[in-house]
């Protein structure tokens, strides 16, 4: 089925739809989650989550952007929802007092491979991760993930500024070796 027969079909309730959208997002949607997510349990829960919130608002959906973009932005979401149920993981401290300014190019992960990048991220603590994955690789701004997170922009930027300097320091070990 197309993306607009899914949506037509899933919005009737037919279960057959709705289990073929899950089938045809839920792998990519699992490791968006379990990006977010250290515990692979608690990612499959959110993944479930996630699924009921699309199935549940799916009436709204216009066909204005990808029908993936979507999924992915309410999976994001859900994951960001049970990070904050569970646990603070972001401690509120200024830009100005990080010790972590370092420069960092693209170019040092050249060659690398893509599971040793993901490897590097999911090794970081909490608050760098989730602020990692919503700047650099789902596209949020400063603005945008302090207001989803309930924190200052200063938080986020510092946070992004210390992830970064986890993963160069990640990257200068692996040269070592």
């Amino acid at each position: 089925m197309d993306d607009l027969t899914l949506v037509t079909e899933c919005a009737k309730g037919n279960s057959k739809a709705q289990r073929a959208l899950f089938d045809k997002f839920a792998p990519k949607m699992l490791a968006v989650c379990q990006r977010y997510l250290r515990n692979s349990q608690e990612a499959e829960d959110v993944l479930q989550d996630g699924f009921v919130k699309i199935f549940q608002k799916i009436v709204d959906f216009k066909m204005d952007g990808s029908l993936e973009g979507w999924v992915r932005r309410i999976m994001v979401n859900t994951a960001l929802d049970s990070i904050r149920k569970n646990k603070k993981l972001l401690d509120d401290v200024q830009i100005d007092d990080v010790q972590y300014k370092v420069s960092f190019t693209d170019h040092q992960f050249d060659g690398m491979d893509l599971a040793q990048l993901l490897k590097m991220i999911d090794e970081m603590p909490d608050g760098y991760r989730v602020v990692f994955n919503m700047f650099a690789i789902e596209g949020y701004s400063h603005k945008e993930i302090a207001d989803t997170l309930g924190v200052t922009e200063n938080t986020s930027k510092s946070q992004y500024s210390r992830a970064r300097a986890f993963l160069r320091t990640q990257l200068e070990l692996l040269e070592r070796d």
